[in-house]
C-alpha cells in the first residue's frame, strides 16, 4: 500500500512517521510544506500524481488559531481549498482519504459530549476554514473519512503541554483558563487509531470523533502537568474574559467517541495516562 501523509513535520505527522517507519507492508511518502505547499492550491493535484498513492492521510493544516483572524485568505487556502483539491484528486483517482479536522467547528454552547451529527457553527476563522474543508471532502468524496480531534499535543512541535512545562520551570506562578471544557489528544494515540483504521478490512466513510477519554479544563490540564513533572509552581484559575484573544474559543467542545469505538473497535486511552506517557518521553 502506498500512503501519502501531508503535514509530515507536524505533531500528528511526526507521530505517524515514528509508527510507520518499521512497517514494511506500506510505502509511505511524508510530505512537508516544501514538498506539498498547501497554500499553492493550483499545483496540489500535480504533486500528488507523482506518488500514485492508494491512501492519503491529510494532517497538514493552518493551525495558528489567533493569527488566522488576520490571515483569513491564507487559512482558507490551506484548510479549505487545499483540502478540496486533495478530495478531488482522490475522487478522480479512486484513492482513499483520511482527513483531520477539529472540535472548533462547534460553537461551544453544548452541555453534553458532542456527537458527529451535532450542529456545527464555528466562532472563529480557523474553525470556519476547517469546516469548509470538511464540507469539501463530503462533497467530492462521500466515502472519505474525517476525524475531528481536540487539544492536540505531542513530544514533537509546539503545544500547550511543552509550553506549560517551560513556563512552570521559569515562573513561580501562572494563570490558566478554567472555563473551556474538553479533552486533550495525545497525537501518538490518534496516530495509532488512524493506522488501526488503515489496517482494518472494513472501510466506513463519514465523520468520526477522537480525543482521549475524560473531561477537563485547560486549568485541570495544567495542574496535571505540574503534578506529573513535580514542578513547584502555583497555578491560578482564571475565566476566559481575563485572557482575551483575537479568536474566540468554544467553551465546551468535549467529543463523544462512541462511533469510532463501535465502528473500528478503537481503544481510547484516558487523558492522564497518555499525558504521563508523553511527559516521560520529554
Amino acid at each position: 500500500m502506498k500512503i501519502v501523509i501531508t503535514g509530515a513535520n507536524g505533531q500528528l505527522g511526526s507521530e505517524l512517521k515514528d509508527l510507520l517507519k518499521l512497517d514494511a507492508t506500506k510505502e509511505c511518502f511524508f510530505l512537508d510544506r516544501k514538498q506539498l505547499p498547501l497554500d499553492q492550491v493550483s499545483i496540489i493535484q500535480d504533486i500528488l500524481a507523482v506518488y500514485h498513492p492508494d491512501l492519503i492521510i491529510h494532517t497538514g493544516a493552518y493551525t495558528a488559531v489567533d493569527k488566522a483572524e488576520s490571515e483569513q485568505d491564507l487559512a482558507d487556502a490551506v484548510n479549505h481549498l487545499a483540502t478540496e483539491e486533495i478530495a478531488q484528486y482522490c475522487r478522480l483517482n479512486n484513492v482513499r482519504l483520511i482527513a483531520i479536522s477539529t472540535d472548533y467547528v462547534f460553537d461551544g454552547t453544548s452541555d453534553k459530549p458532542l456527537l458527529e451529527s451535532a450542529v456545527v457553527d464555528p466562532i472563529n476563522t480557523y474553525g470556519l476554514t476547517k469546516l469548509k474543508g470538511e464540507q469539501a471532502v463530503q462533497k467530492w468524496l462521500p466515502d472519505g473519512i474525517i476525524i475531528r480531534t481536540s487539544w492536540v499535543y505531542s513530544a514533537y512541535g509546539h503545544n500547550f503541554v511543552k509550553t506549560m512545562v517551560r513556563l512552570m520551570s521559569e515562573r513561580e506562578e501562572i494563570s490558566v483558563i478554567n472555563d473551556q471544557i474538553g479533552s486533550p489528544t495525545y497525537a501518538r494515540d490518534l496516530a495509532q487509531a488512524i493506522l488501526y483504521i488503515v489496517d482494518n478490512a472494513h472501510w466506513s466513510g463519514g465523520i468520526y470523533n477522537y480525543s482521549n477519554e475524560g473531561e477537563i479544563s485547560w486549568y485541570d490540564f495544567a495542574r496535571a502537568i505540574c503534578e506529573i513533572k513535580n514542578l513547584n509552581c502555583k497555578i491560578q484559575a482564571i475565566p476566559s474574559t481575563s485572557y482575551p484573544t483575537p479568536a474566540k474559543r468554544p467553551h465546551y467542545s468535549l467529543l463523544d467517541k462512541m462511533k469510532i469505538k463501535e465502528t473500528y473497535n478503537v481503544s481510547v486511552p484516558y487523558w492522564k495516562d497518555s499525558l504521563t506517557e508523553m511527559l516521560n518521553k520529554i
